[in-house]
């Protein structure tokens, strides 16, 4: 499988001064193409052929006035650029015929120079390298200062160089690993365990334990409130906006690279542990639409159960999700009873069937790894609560929620 490793760069006056000429270039020749396709679009002419946008877009703009210093960044951005226009093409009319995958994704649009993101990619035959000081080197930008946090596994056949909003450089490498070795650094263990999502903790398992929710967000709003109250006052266009609008997003990078090391942390440490895991198909763009928007938003569940799918195909462990609409806070765990909805209040409940009394987040922790069939008896055969008999006042249909269920 493919892997992307990412380290930071530290590029002196010069060199950033380098990466924003082929930043600037890269997205001229990317609008460049946009605009050659939508003229044929409109005039009823085939798109041009890639060979043909080279030739004219990059070797003859060259040639130009308008267009000279084109020459002053390396070729393979240039090119690597235009592929990317064809790529996101690609993509497009492959999403409008149904044979892509995800959601529907619209036509390229124009790049900005006011992005406060900007990207550039190096293939091998821009003849990069990284030198024995452990600098990165780029053509026509020179050897870079870069922070190796790891060893690269395999030698990389392209990087692509990223300055972030926050102005931070990175070098990001497309790295082939192989599945086989992975899992083989992994323990054994048999162990299966399901995990609840929540907000008063971010994880609840279904061993019982329970792992609070850091709220990276909200620990530092009042810090966040001030730096934004501080850049609307700005005027637009001026230095001062500019500064104040980094210190802004450097800001909201260290709270997403403080969740996002959370959420590695513990998905490995989890996939580490366990086989099997099981967690619930959570419907967050829904959620993220309620007043419970900004602490869905600050927890990250997407972001985390992604790392455990990419991990448990990495080391050869067993991911499973199960229905979003599985009544897992209302089912009893012990004697499988389906109890009425309950609001999100009400954190422990008595089963009205058996007696038993549950912790809201344990209980739909247990039902989620019964649910994916990862309970076991003491045979080892897989087990679920069987259908137990409606009380007299529980019998008909209570129907779907019509609004995204909180576990």
């Amino acid at each position: 499988m493919q892997l992307r490793y990412s380290f930071r760069l530290y590029p002196d006056a010069g060199q950033q001064t380098a990466l924003a000429k082929a930043f600037g270039c890269a997205r001229v020749v990317f609008n460049d193409a946009l605009r050659a396709r939508e003229d044929a679009r409109k005039a009823n002419l085939p798109f041009p052929k890639a060979a043909e946008l080279s030739t004219r877009l990059i070797t003859q703009a060259k040639q130009t006035l308008e267009r000279s210093w084109l020459g002053e960044v390396s070729a393979v951005v240039l090119q690597q650029s235009l592929r990317d226009a064809e790529t996101a093409y690609r993509n497009f009319f492959a999403s409008l015929k149904g044979t892509r995958k995800g959601a529907r994704i619209g036509p390229p649009r124009f790049k900005s120079r006011k992005d406060t993101r900007q990207s550039i990619r190096f293939t091998a035959n821009a003849r990069w390298n990284i030198t024995d000081s452990g600098r990165l080197n780029l053509p026509k930008v020179g050897a870079v200062k870069a922070k190796w946090s790891r060893t690269l596994p395999t030698t990389p056949t392209s990087v692509t160089v990223i300055k972030d909003a926050a102005g931070r450089y990175f070098a990001s490498f497309v790295i082939d690993t192989d599945p086989h070795a992975d899992a083989a650094r992994m323990p054994e263990t048999d162990t299966a365990i399901g995990i609840d999502l929540g907000l008063s903790h971010f994880a609840v398992l279904s061993d019982g334990t329970k792992i609070d929710s850091p709220r990276f967000l909200r620990r530092v709003e009042k810090k966040l409130k001030k730096a934004q109250r501080e850049l609307s006052r700005k005027q637009k266009g001026s230095k001062n906006r500019d500064k104040a609008r980094l210190k802004v997003a450097r800001a909201h990078a260290k709270v997403a690279d403080a969740r996002r090391e959370f959420h590695h942390q513990l998905s490995t440490k989890l996939i580490r542990e366990n086989q099997a895991i099981a967690v619930e198909d959570l419907a967050v763009k829904a959620l993220a639409r309620t007043r419970l928007a900004k602490s869905v938003h600050d927890a990250g569940w997407s972001q985390f159960v992604a790392m455990l799918e990419y991990k448990a195909v990495r080391y050869g462990r067993t991911l499973v999700k199960i229905g979003r609409f599985e009544p897992t806070s209302q089912t009893c765990s012990t004697c499988g009873a389906v109890d009425e909805p309950k609001p999100l209040h009400i954190r422990e409940w008595t089963c009205g069937a058996c007696g038993a009394v549950h912790d809201r987040d344990h209980n739909a922790a247990i039902n989620i790894k019964t649910a994916a069939g990862l309970a076991v008896s003491a045979c080892g055969a897989p087990v679920r609560p069987g259908a137990i008999p409606a009380q007299r006042e529980e019998t008909g249909s209570h129907g779907f929620p019509t609004q995204p269920r909180a576990a």
